[in-house]
Parts: structure tokens; sequence; C-alpha cells
């Protein structure tokens, strides 16, 4: 009989996302008449920009004709999508990235789990707590934990507490570790990391000749001009740092898929002889081995990104979100309860009232008022008495569900 993959038994339940739909829907279901108000799972609710529906429909109507019909196109992305990627989200802020140094995907979550593929198993791996659970289950599905404790953490796995103690600044491992995990701005704290901050952990990883797995899926949310958004704007990062990015978020790209994940070629690691590799040619080869590609049309899209036209637009949408973070957390701190993040991040973190533990304070929002957010303790056991709340939403509803907060408390 073909046997299963045995590390799917050390997780500990099901992803976290399934299971909040797995409540609602129960919830609804039981209660037809709620009008539920969803903060919770971060999925864009406004539509695409007309200069990004223009592109997506010219690219169409080519797939139409002989002549400009297009089959399977580079892995890697096409060559005018790379380009425009380097010129704006990384030269304009003077991050050396060369085009070809860009591998056009299907998703940020994809590519920061099929990562750890071209890593060796027995890395030592250090996650930020709270931390994105697709970091910690990726690594437990490939072998590379052991068990959980009752607290949720993984045998093997090497946590950083990030809470209010310590300001939401994660500190630098005291020992040696070999990936690391960051996310800037966070998720799920919507919190932002500093140049110095950032310098601080590149020079541990030059100096421990690890490598730094940076997720940067929030960037265009930053608007304080003093935070980098790119890892490699601090000095030494392309010698130890991959970066994903996403047009998810910022750009409305969850229906479409569509990302992006940084290699740059003076990145290297080494075999367990010694001798150092260009992970650019590992992943390359990973790439285009099992990926064949996102479609044109969808290319053809995310380029308009960048277009005289799309740029507003874009920038109008990511200013919306802006707004109803403002709106979230303003509303929260009127209320007196404790709220982190929504300044440079579309997330709001709170403190659960009277320390309530985090699925406990889900539930009763969800009983009580109608709203759907994210317990904190999702995302790890330094969440615990957390709970994340979402700015993508209509501003009608991010506006009703203040009301519903404010009645509930």
């Amino acid at each position: 009989m073909a046997r299963i993959n045995e590390d799917y038994q050390k997780l500990k339940a099901g992803y976290l996302f399934p299971e909040i739909g797995r409540r609602v829907t129960k919830f609804c279901s039981e209660h037809p008449e709620a009008k539920v108000i969803r903060l919770g799972i971060g999925d864009v609710t406004e539509p695409l920009p007309p200069a990004l529906i223009a592109a997506l429909h010219k690219a169409v109507d080519e797939m139409g004709v002989r002549s400009s019909f297009r089959g399977y196109g580079p892995e890697q992305g096409y060559d005018f999508l790379r380009q425009a990627i380097a010129d704006n989200d990384f030269k304009a802020r003077g991050a050396a990235v060369e085009p070809d140094e860009i591998f056009v995907s299907d998703g940020s979550k994809c590519d920061s789990g099929n990562i750890l593929e071209i890593f060796g198993q027995d890395n030592i791996v250090a996650v930020i707590d709270p931390v994105y659970p697709v970091y910690v289950d990726t690594n437990v599905m490939a072998g590379r934990t052991g068990p959980a404790s009752d607290a949720g953490r993984y045998e093997k796995l090497v946590y950083i507490p990030v809470t209010a103690e310590n300001g939401f600044v994660p500190a630098i491992p005291d020992q040696h570790v070999d990936l690391i995990y960051l996310c800037y701005p966070n998720n799920p704290t919507g919190m932002t990391a500093t140049k110095a901050e950032l310098q601080r952990w590149v020079d541990y990883a030059r100096r421990e000749q690890a490598i730094i797995l940076y997720d940067a899926a929030y960037e265009r949310f930053i608007t304080d001009p003093e935070i980098p958004h790119s890892i490699y704007e601090i000095p030494g990062a392309r010698e130890v740092a991959i970066e994903f990015r996403s047009f998810s978020k910022t750009a409305g790209f969850t229906g479409l898929r569509c990302a992006f994940t940084v290699v740059p070629k003076t990145l290297m690691a080494s075999t367990a002889t010694g001798e150092k590799l260009p992970l650019h040619a590992l992943w390359n080869r990973r790439h285009t081995t099992k990926f064949n590609g996102v479609s044109y049309p969808v290319q053809r899209c995310a380029e308009a990104i960048y277009s005289a036209e799309g740029k507003p637009q874009v920038q109008a949408i990511v200013d919306f979100y802006l707004e109803n973070a403002r709106i979230v957390r303003e509303g929260l701190k009127g209320m007196g309860m404790e709220v982190y993040g929504g300044v440079n991040a579309p997330y709001v973190w709170l403190k659960t009232p009277g320390n309530q533990p985090s699925w406990a304070f889900f539930d009763r929002l969800l009983q009580d008022a109608h709203l759907v957010g994210t317990p904190g303790s999702g995302f790890g056991a330094s969440g615990e008495g957390y709970f994340r709340l979402s700015a993508f939403n209509s501003r009608a509803n991010v506006e009703e569900a203040m009301v519903r907060f404010r009645k509930m408390l």
C-alpha cells in the first residue's frame, strides 16, 4: 500500500483560514438573517482599476488573433514585466535588482513554501512569533520540524517572540540559524521595520552565512518615507536575502494570481562538502521544472500597474484600504482598546479585551456583533490574547463594524 508523508500528521489542526470559514459557515447556516461583516481573511474587495482592465482586455483580444496569439511563455516571466518591476520597484529606490533576477509566479504564498525545495533538510529555521502560518506549516510538511508542543510550537524551529512587551521588535537570535523568515509590513501585526533594524538582520545573516526569506507582500502600503520597501535597500542584503512580492493586495490580483520572487545572482549557499553554489541557478531549475509560467493576459495586466495611467489608479485603491485601516485603528482606540499597526499596513492588531483567549473573542465577536476577524493564536503562541482585523472591505462595512464594536463593548 502507498504510504503518506507522515510529516503532515504533525500539523496541529486545519489551516487557520479554513477553520475560520468553517465556523462562519456554521454560524450563517444557523442564523441566516445575520448580516456578517468579514474583516478576517485579507482578501480584497475593490475592483481592478480601469488601466489594468484595459490592458487585460487588449491582451485577451491578442490571444484571438493568429499573428499575436501566445502559447507557452518564458517560465520566469515575460521580459516586459520583469523590466517594469526592476525599474519601478527596485532601481527607482536605489536597490540593485536586475530583470533576470526576478521570477514571476502565481503567488508569493506559493513561492514562500516552494523555496524550501532548494534548501537542505538540516537547515535551522527561525520564524517571528506571531507568524504567517504558511512559513511554519510548509516547514512541517517538508520534514524540518519535530512534533508540536501544547502551545503549538514545533521542535527544531527557532521562535522569536514579538509582542507589545518588546515593542514588536524581534531580537536577533543568540544562536546560529540558517534560514530566517521576515515579513514587513508585518502580517499579522501590521508593524514595520526601520532601516536600522533590517541592517542588524542583514549583518547577522552575513556573519552566520544565513539566508533571509523576506516577505514584502504589503510594501505598497508603506507611507513613511523612512521605512524601506525592500530588503535590497539595505547594504549587503544581495548576499543574504531572497524577497517575495505580490500584486494580490496592492492591485487587487487575488483572483488573477500574479507575484514575483527575487533571487540575486550574488546569493550563495553551500553543499555538505562546503562548496558554495548560487541559489539563483537552483531556483531557476526548480521554477522551470515545476511551473509553466503566468498567463500572458495576466502579465500584461500586471505590467499596466506601472503605466502612467495605472500608477495613480492603483495608489487610489491602496489609499482607500489605508483609510479603512485608519478608521478601524482610531475607532478601536477611541473605545479604549490597545491597538497596533494599521498605519503603513492594511492590518490592525489589537489586544483582546480583558485578555480573553483569541478564539473565545472570535466566537464572541461573531455571535454578538456578527463580525469576523482572525484569532491571534492562529499565528502562533505569542499571538494568544491578540486579534487581527483586516482593512479589506467596503467603507460602509468598515464603518458599520465600528458601530457594532462599540455596542458590543
